[in-house]
């Protein structure tokens, strides 16, 4: 645990015969943050660059005393706000005949936050950054004291905004495809004004008897300008950078540019549509119907559902989606609420935006409770693409999720700057090369490396040693030592010369064992407007 010294999730201190005072920042700080472990009875060398050799046990005089000031301050409320700890966080143990003191803070539930100390949110509100702790700032104080309202955001009355901030042209929109989905629901016969107050986007506030458009009505349907007005803290945007040609630095963008009412439901209904055209749609019927929505689509659906009613709209942000031709990446402002390991289990989190999400799935937007991100991962598992990565930046006060439309092969055709940009690592040799070498001599079996060879050579036999070894990012030898084996295991030949020469496959059957390793793959057209992905 010390070898890679203090991080996010752990902190050392001295502590050798009184509990220091700071031990209560930290906890605050884990707790706001991801957890993390606080080991009391080590000390630290500043100066010494070496983590291995920064840290050194010293061990603390009397464990039982600090244990007993320990528990009996964090229960006193003055000095902690929250006590979240169990017995069994709190433990001694033994190195080299030491004792060291080890608390375990879990990360707290987001109705608990913001923890903080002294009696002061505003001043003892901490939280974790690489290995130090600090103070919250305003946004972020507020954003965990929304966050723990359990009836979300969007239910805000908005003074003095009224139905004449409604763009009439977006709610018959809305209310068109209402009407399609719900054909002989009661809503359909009602006024606008009705239809929003029973859906949530209009109401009444029976302090003031004052009535008008809540922060979901105006945010969904209302015109541009008392939007920008109201909230001018959230941009949107959407950029297609897929099919460039030259220079070009994208091929699409939906942004403000006063051609449209930009409100979230105008930017979902126009972005939707240009996010799922280029995925595969199989024919299919049921009846008479041709069913063109596919899982791949549900869960793109789904993504860009996620993105709008877990966003924190007050937060100064951009809900953006960009599209690529390896992947889609959605953003919005706001961190998760429980830890992200828990949702890719399908742990149950209440949306930010709860009115919002109402809206969305009445018209077919949106899974139940707790479903939704399964529902992603499995539709891209299907496909057998890389597994989506749902990745929190505290530094930016937001949340990024990346749908890959790649498989292994075209995992290996990623850049390296793209490859920084998708991990989020300092270096590509941060990560495992996927062709790792698995046979090195010609024993009747070929290697995955050897198969990626065969895929490449499929799409294109012209293709030259010095071309795949940048495409695998191997030497020219290796290359040049894998096509040897693979000749002299009779699937692969030459024919023709060096320079006008080709490849050619002889064993059909090994090829389609390589083409089913590879998975899917990308067939783009020369048509700008059409991409195929096919399998």
């Amino acid at each position: 645990m010390l070898a890679q010294g203090e991080h996010v999730r752990l902190e050392c201190k001295a502590a050798q015969s009184s509990l220091p005072n700071s031990v209560w920042e930290t906890y605050s700080a884990f707790a706001n943050t991801y957890g993390g472990t606080i080991l009391l009875g080590v000390s630290e060398d500043a100066k010494e660059k070496d983590p291995k050799r920064r840290y050194a046990v010293t061990g603390v005089e009397d464990a039982e005393k600090i244990k007993k000031d320990f528990w009996n301050t964090i229960h006193n409320a003055e000095k902690v706000s929250t006590n979240i700890l169990r017995d069994e966080c709190v433990e001694t143990v033994d190195v080299d005949g030491k004792t060291v003191v080890a608390i375990s803070v879990p990360q707290a539930f987001y109705t608990m936050k913001p923890i903080y100390i002294n009696s002061n949110p505003s001043r003892g509100s901490f939280r974790r950054n690489h290995e130090g702790d600090y103070h919250c700032t305003e946004q972020e104080l507020r954003m965990m004291v929304r966050d723990a309202n359990e009836e979300g955001n969007d239910h805000l009355f908005l003074q003095h905004y009224t139905m004449d901030d409604i763009d009439p042209t977006t709610l018959k929109h809305y209310r068109q495809m209402f009407l399609t989905k719900n054909p002989d629901h009661v809503f359909n016969n009602l006024g606008d004004k009705e239809f929003l107050k029973q859906l949530g986007g209009y109401t009444v506030n029976r302090d003031t008897n004052e009535e008008g458009l809540t922060m979901a009505g105006l945010l969904m349907f209302g015109k541009g300008l008392p939007i920008r007005e109201r909230f001018s803290n959230l941009r949107m945007d959407y950029i297609d950078k897929t099919n460039l040609i030259g220079e070009e630095r994208y091929s699409d963008r939906i942004t403000y540019d006063g051609t449209w009412e930009n409100n979230l439901f105008n930017f979902v209904r126009m972005v939707l549509p240009r996010l799922t055209r280029d995925l595969p749609r199989p024919f299919r019927m049921e009846g008479m119907t041709r069913v063109d929505d596919t899982p791949q689509h549900k869960a793109v659906r789904e993504a860009m559902t996620n993105a709008v009613i877990h966003a924190d709209l007050m937060l100064n942000g951009l809900l953006r989606v960009e599209k690529y031709d390896d992947r889609f990446v959605l953003t919005n402002p706001g961190l998760l609420k429980i830890p992200v390991e828990q949702i890719y289990e399908g742990g149950e989190t209440r949306a930010r935006n709860q009115v919002m999400q109402v809206m969305l799935r009445m018209i077919g937007y949106g899974e139940n409770l707790g479903s939704g991100f399964p529902l992603i991962l499995s539709a891209w598992n299907e496909k057998h693409w890389l597994k989506p990565e749902l990745i929190e930046q505290p530094e930016l006060l937001q949340v990024k999720l990346i749908l890959h439309i790649m498989d292994k092969v075209d995992k290996a055709l990623v850049t390296n700057d793209d490859r920084k940009e998708l991990s989020g690592t300092k270096d590509l040799n941060d990560r495992k090369h996927v062709t790792k070498d698995v046979t090195k001599d010609d024993n009747g079996q070929i290697s995955e490396r050897q198969e990626l060879i065969i895929e490449f050579i499929k799409r294109n036999v012209t293709i030259t040693i010095p071309e795949m070894s940048r495409k695998i990012r191997v030497t020219e030898r290796t290359i040049k030592r894998d096509i040897e084996i693979l000749q002299k295991l009779g699937i692969l030949s030459r024919e023709g010369g060096r320079k006008e020469g080709h490849w050619v496959i002889n064993k059909q059957d090994l090829s389609n064992r390589a083409n089913s390793i590879a998975g899917e793959w990308r067939v783009k057209k020369n048509n700008k407007q059409q991409k195929t992905i096919a399998q």
